[in-house]
């Protein structure tokens, strides 16, 4: 008998690193972090610096002895490499499912609902085939709710006798109970530190005793998400599969500098450089921006420098995706902000009041004719900068492909192993 109301979640593991040691097969069994822009905080750890106690988001300058001490390989991380490889992994997992959820760069959910009578030899299968075409490893959980199928997945990580792959609804009922009684409620999907803390109060340690709490109870004390999450639990589904995603409401473009900088000559070439990113991500997904927000900051934890980190939204006549329009109202809205004699250390810009364009609404004295070409020539702009990479065609400096002195650090990155020619992984065959 196939069974129903299936879902899969499907994870890689220690996504980042895991696609730096598929093109540097000399960084396997060494400990490996990935640090995030400027070479801050460490966003991926490979299994080795986990046992050595480095948390995710730690700031790297506090574990450099650590480093030292253990010769922990430090990568500046390379998203154009790392969205290369999830486009082509969510491409593969889409083959075993009719119906897909892209729920991050690295993992996406699956509708496994009566699909195979044997579903952890079916996600086995699918394992072994990401891992042959792609090498990357993966973690699969299946259970008949989103939550419980996020919770497999930890399940099949941290417990090796599941072989990668657990499967909660082939458990027998008391089997399942022992198992969700020995993992803390705070791997629970959702369930964070604070509310884990709030949650111990009133009893509520395992996952099993968030699954047998009084719905009513949860949701008067806490919230009416958390009670979906105990109706989750309880293989009572309350999220359904989301295939296509919903627009962004707001698109942020933001990023420290690689140095401070103090003119505003310089403070206006990076806001280019950002609105014109967040422009092309808005025509992405067929949107106008009624507003668009200008934020500058200095480095709070420069302790003795002046502190200043202002902001000003600039509301827009017409809501528009035309990145000249959005980068003259963020230019007046930066310098309304700028003042000498502060260390900028970040920059950003956030297109607000998102709708639809096709229900952008044109006044009396909109030029038609000025809009249409406009229109065109923003679609040559990204139609350029897709077929030979970013930035290849811009506005002002987001037209220079040259780094800057003040662009982001990325002392130590990998080659763009799959998205440039000059850089591609040569392989030597004896």
């Amino acid at each position: 008998m196939i069974p129903s109301g299936r879902i899969a979640l499907v994870d890689v593991n220690n996504c980042f690193v895991s696609c730096e040691r598929l093109f540097r097969p000399d960084l396997e069994g060494k400990p490996v972090v990935v640090l995030s822009n400027n070479d801050g905080c460490v966003v991926a750890r490979s299994a080795e610096v986990k046992a050595l106690g480095v948390a995710m988001g730690a700031p790297w300058f506090k574990f450099k002895h650590l480093a030292r001490q253990h010769d922990i390989v430090a990568l500046s991380s390379n998203f154009p490499l790392y969205a290369d490889m999830s486009n082509r992994i969510m491409s593969l997992l889409a083959q075993f499912s009719p119906h897909q959820e892209i729920y991050s760069i690295d993992e996406c959910f699956l509708d496994f609902s009566g699909l195979h009578p044997d579903l952890t030899r079916y996600a086995q299968e699918m394992r072994q085939r990401v891992l042959q075409w792609l090498g990357l490893p993966v973690c699969v959980g299946i259970a008949s709710t989103k939550t419980l199928a996020k919770l497999a997945n930890h399940i099949a990580k941290k417990q090796a006798h599941w072989h990668n792959v657990c499967d909660l609804t082939v458990l027998e009922p008391a089997a399942r109970d022992d198992l969700l009684t020995g993992i803390s409620v705070a791997e629970v999907w959702g369930v964070g530190r604070q509310l884990t803390q709030a949650l111990n109060t009133i009893g509520i340690h395992s996952v099993k005793d968030l699954r047998d709490a009084d719905p009513a109870r949860i949701r008067q004390r806490f919230s009416v998400m958390l009670e979906r999450t105990v109706q989750e639990l309880r293989g009572i589904s309350c999220l359904a599969l989301d295939e296509i995603a919903s627009p962004r409401q707001q698109i942020i473009s933001s990023r420290s500098f690689g140095r401070t900088i103090h003119r505003m000559e310089e403070l206006e070439a990076a806001v280019t450089l950002y609105v014109s990113r967040a422009a092309e991500k808005l025509r992405q997904q067929h949107s106008v921006a009624g507003a668009i927000q200008v934020y500058i900051r200095t480095n709070p934890h420069q302790s003795g420098e002046p502190q200043y980190s202002p902001s000003f939204i600039v509301p827009l006549t017409d809501a528009t995706d035309d990145t000249l329009q959005l980068n003259a109202a963020a230019i007046i809205g930066l310098k309304r902000l700028f003042h000498p004699g502060y260390a900028y250390a970040k920059a950003g810009v956030t297109l607000m009041e998102l709708a639809p364009k096709h229900q952008a609404a044109m006044n009396l004295f909109t030029d038609v004719a000025a809009t249409t070409r406009r229109t065109t020539l923003m679609q040559t702009l990204d139609a350029v900068n897709r077929k030979y990479g970013k930035n290849m065609l811009g506005t002002g400096i987001a037209g220079i492909a040259a780094r800057q002195a003040w662009s982001v650090k990325l002392g130590n990155r990998s080659p763009n192993y799959t998205t440039r020619w000059g850089e591609l992984a040569v392989v030597h065959a004896s």
